[in-house]
């Protein structure tokens, strides 16, 4: 589904995770140009054109919601030019730049002003509250030099913030199924879990060198019920570069026993019981596990109490995970993941940026939906949130909110650190749009951002 359709939901969902302040009907901004609130602008630069000069070119800028495209340019020589700033964004965005300069464009508008480019540049940011620290900065720079000021590629908010470029060439991502799988049959189950070193594209125009259980990231997701037994056959290939293990926090074995790592080239069995119910994560733990896990090594267990679970009418998974991007077809940057405070460049639900986003999860509408839901990490804490829903069950961790308790009690958000789970249950009540975010509203436009598209997704209909 093209992702402009939504464009007007995606920016009222990012602007509030940056601005907090959702307003009815068409907003009324106040702010002093020159970015008093929100991000200061740089400085005002010296030296370069004279004012009132010949005008030596034309420039263009267009803002989406929340950047700006592009974000840097480049002109010739210092001296007088024209900018236009077109605003195909969903809500009023202006330029303004540090001598003070400004023009303000709303939603499909357009506005020019005439700026002096000093030698050593000029910098510009939307100076509406909120905008310029979600990432709507940038610079003009005069050819052999580099404009000073702010850098406008620091870690802001809802656009993906990174060093590493998108590769126009990159190959498309694949869809990971939303849909959760049948329960397994019996109660022995002799599983193939075959480790694959392979590229994949994370997001629209990054790859990453990823390790993966089973050639997807996450891992398949295994369920089965409590009692069952699971006999996992770990496999290394002999063209992997890498010793790699596995972990099952559903398990109760010995660290030192069937968690060791494997060479390429051999295999293991690693043996469990199913003895208590929940969703679980697996991951890989050779050293450094941060890394592996980083670098796409996880996976969801689903185990459902001995007597099942009561029947809906959908079911869905969602491992939230993070993405530290090293260069583009090499692996993640462990060292941006072992940073003290976390900054991924993605996060993102099943493996993939934005792909709930681009291919709505249709649901009927006043069905009962379940969804399991694990956080992955490895190091941001998720807060589970659909928007328009209320949860009426939840089973987090082993505790439990149950449809119909006394109170009528609901819930809202389900938090979750890394490595915890849940099960959740709610209804569309009508057709629409139902964003699926994390409540941590700094990553929502980072990748953490799906749709449920109940009936025709037209409440108007």
């Amino acid at each position: 589904m093209d992702r402009t359709r939504f464009s007007a939901l995606v920016a009222a969902v990012a602007f509030v995770a940056v601005a907090c302040a959702p307003a009815a009907g068409a907003p009324t901004w106040t702010y002093t140009p020159g970015g008093a609130a929100g991000g200061a602008a740089s400085p005002a630069p010296t030296g370069g054109g004279s004012a009132g000069g010949e005008v030596l070119g034309q420039l263009e800028v267009n803002a989406v919601d929340l950047g700006f495209e592009p974000k840097e340019l480049s002109v010739e020589a210092a001296g007088r030019y024209g900018v236009t700033l077109k605003n195909s964004g969903a809500i009023p965005h202006d330029i303004t730049f540090a001598d003070g300069t400004t023009g303000v464009a709303n939603p499909g508008e357009a506005v020019t002003l005439e700026v002096d480019v000093p030698d050593s540049g000029l910098t510009f940011i939307c100076s509406i509250p909120g905008h310029a620290d979600a990432g709507m900065k940038g610079a003009i720079t005069v050819a052999g030099s580099t404009a000073g000021g702010e850098n406008p590629d620091d870690h802001g908010g809802p656009a993906p913030a990174t060093d590493v470029q998108p590769d126009p060439n990159a190959p498309a991502y694949t869809l990971y199924p939303a849909a959760a799988p049948d329960l397994l049959e019996g109660e022995t189950h002799d599983i193939d879990l075959v480790i694959e070193e392979k590229l994949m594209t994370v997001g629209e125009g990054f790859v990453q060198a990823v390790w993966t259980f089973g050639g997807t990231v996450p891992g398949p997701v295994i369920r089965v019920k409590v009692g069952d037994t699971i006999r996992i056959h770990l496999i290394n290939p002999a063209d992997s570069q890498l010793a790699h293990s596995v972990d099952f926090h559903a398990s109760q074995v010995a660290w030192n026993d069937e968690m060791t790592s494997i060479n390429p080239g051999e295999e293991k069995v690693y043996e469990w019981k199913a003895d208590y119910a929940g969703v679980w994560m697996y991951h890989c733990g050779t050293s450094p596990a941060l890394h592996h896990i980083a670098n796409g090594m996880f996976g969801m267990v689903i185990v459902e109490p001995r007597d099942g679970l009561p029947p809906v009418d959908a079911e869905f998974a969602f491992v939230q995970s993070e993405w530290y991007l090293g260069p583009q077809g090499q692996p993640a940057s462990l060292t941006k993941a072992a940073a003290a405070a976390p900054a991924p460049d993605f996060v993102v639900w099943n493996g993939v940026a934005n792909q709930y986003l681009d291919n709505p999860v249709a649901v009927g509408t006043g069905e009962r939906v379940r969804v399991f839901v694990l956080n992955a990490g490895p190091s941001i804490d998720s807060s589970y949130h659909v928007v328009g829903t209320i949860f009426s069950s939840v089973i987090k961790e082993g505790i439990r909110l149950d449809i119909g308790n006394p109170g009528n009690f609901g819930s809202q958000a389900v938090d979750l650190s890394p490595a915890q789970g849940a099960i959740i249950e709610f209804e569309m009540p009508e057709d629409g749009l139902y964003p699926m975010v994390t409540h941590a509203f700094n990553f929502v436009g980072r990748g953490a951002l799906g749709l449920f598209q109940a009936g025709d997704g037209d409440p108007l209909n």
